[in-house]
């Protein structure tokens, strides 16, 4: 059966692997490094060797327009009739990483969900998938007969909201720094390390904060902040797009924050919509730890294609 050569193509790391029309080959799966690689075609044909697929679906951590696609965190750029020549693929699909990681969301296995707000989801009901990683953006899956539908968008430079006292001085001191404010600037992994600089003045890195939050301190008071915008900016995009049928957090800076969530202001902040409250109440938050669902995605994309 002719394979399929899947991406998922991240400022930090590129995540690889081989499937066919019946799914994934994980014994194919890799785990790349950018740094590692002049140009994201050098990194695919690192993976590739001298083999041939049949089609091609890269989810891309940026923009994609005209049949190319642009990091936003990376100076990297890949057109699809590059990729095409690169890998002998008649069919090339390029899309964002968070419509993939969306187009996962009817093929990701149970035990990979981890719930952190409660909830009564709309089985038919949009669902939003939040990514937290080096950036930040949505996808939202809407249902159209058996298939899903997931337009692309571009969140994370939208502008992070009005909140407290405190939360609005460190908006205001990115200000500074960012003019826009954009809320991936302090919703990320390099986001929660700028976070923390522009309350203490202290220089440290995402892993070292999450590592020292449980001793509480300032690395605590951090998490507690980034809980707060993490509900506030949720809940606003949830709201705009009507995820009735739930909000799904992915991406490694995701997965290391998620269970500092409990005891913060993030349920809040998240629900608190005034005459929405109660739609809010009943979408459910999760955690998807699968850190393929990227390379899922890619591969019902092509299946729905083909």
């Amino acid at each position: 059966m002719a394979e399929w050569l899947l991406a998922d193509m991240g400022a930090t790391h590129t995540r690889l692997a081989l499937a066919t029309g019946d799914g994934l080959r994980p014994e194919t799966a890799q785990r790349l490094a950018n740094t590692d690689f002049a140009a994201p075609e050098a990194l695919i044909a690192a993976y590739l060797g001298s083999a041939q697929v049949s089609a091609a679906c890269a989810g891309v951590a940026g923009p994609v327009r005209g049949q190319a696609a642009q990091l936003t965190n990376l100076d990297w750029r890949i057109e699809s009739a590059s990729l095409a020549r690169l890998t002998g693929a008649a069919r090339v699909h390029l899309m964002n990483d968070l419509q993939a990681q969306a187009m996962a969301l009817d093929d990701l296995d149970p035990g990979c969900l981890t719930p952190i707000l409660p909830g009564t989801p709309d089985p038919d009901g949009a669902r939003m998938v939040l990514g937290l990683g080096t950036g930040s953006n949505i996808a939202v899956a809407y249902r159209v007969g058996d298939r899903l539908f997931v337009p692309p968008a571009e969140a994370g430079h939208s502008g992070l909201p009005h909140l407290d006292e405190a939360a609005n001085a460190v908006i205001a001191a990115l200000g500074r720094e960012v003019a826009h404010k954009p809320y991936e600037a302090l919703l990320s992994g390099p986001g929660l390390a700028r976070l923390h600089r522009l309350r203490t003045g202290e220089t440290r890195d995402a892993p070292a904060i999450v590592a020292a939050a449980g001793d509480g301190g300032p690395a605590r008071d951090t998490l507690a902040l980034f809980a707060r915008l993490l509900g506030a900016v949720a809940g606003n995009l949830a709201l705009t797009h009507m995820a009735t049928g739930g909000v799904y957090l992915i991406g490694g800076t995701a997965r290391a924050v998620a269970p500092h969530l409990t005891g913060t202001d993030f349920a809040s902040t998240f629900t608190a919509r005034g005459p929405y409250a109660g739609i809010m109440q009943a979408m459910p938050v999760t955690l998807i730890t699968d850190d393929m669902a990227a390379l899922r995605g890619c591969w019902r994309t092509l299946r729905q294609r083909m």
